[in-house]
């Protein structure tokens, strides 16, 4: 696996967590950490784990809105964990990092990747419309 990959896969099973017991900040430096070393034993450097899970927790008020926009049928709260957090990390990848760092569609394949491997049956599509429809306004403007 990547090292690119296996650091966002690290930062979202990071994010899932953290979101799912309650999005307590003093806990996420803690559950990032554990998750780093559980997962992530071969990683040469956990800077991209990192600048992911701090770059989706300072956007993430602005980076949930978005997503209530795309997807207006899905109030944030009923959107599984999972679909959440891939949104989460591939909103902030699209909309926050330098595009020759993650070009957009590196951004979107890598989301919906993530969706395939931990979320349900319908995800990838579900992630796959979400980004898609982002990219669409963003490419208008």
């Amino acid at each position: 696996m990547a090292s690119r990959h296996l650091s966002r896969s690290i930062a979202m099973q990071s994010l899932y967590e953290w979101d799912f017991k309650g999005k307590k900040p003093e806990a996420l430096e803690k559950i990032v950490e554990k998750n780093i070393k559980e997962f992530g034993p071969g990683l040469e450097t956990s800077d991209f784990v990192w600048q992911i899970v701090k770059g989706v927790i300072s956007h993430i008020a602005s980076i949930d809105k978005i997503i209530e926009k795309a997807a207006p049928e899905w109030p944030i709260e009923q959107i599984t964990i999972i679909d959440r957090n891939v949104l989460r990390i591939g909103l902030y990848e699209l909309l926050y990092t330098k595009k020759e760092e993650v070009p957009p569609k590196v951004a979107i394949n890598e989301a919906i990747e993530l969706a395939k491997t931990f979320g349900g049956e319908s995800s990838g599509k579900f992630i796959n419309g979400v980004l898609g429809t982002v990219f669409k306004e963003i490419e208008k403007n």
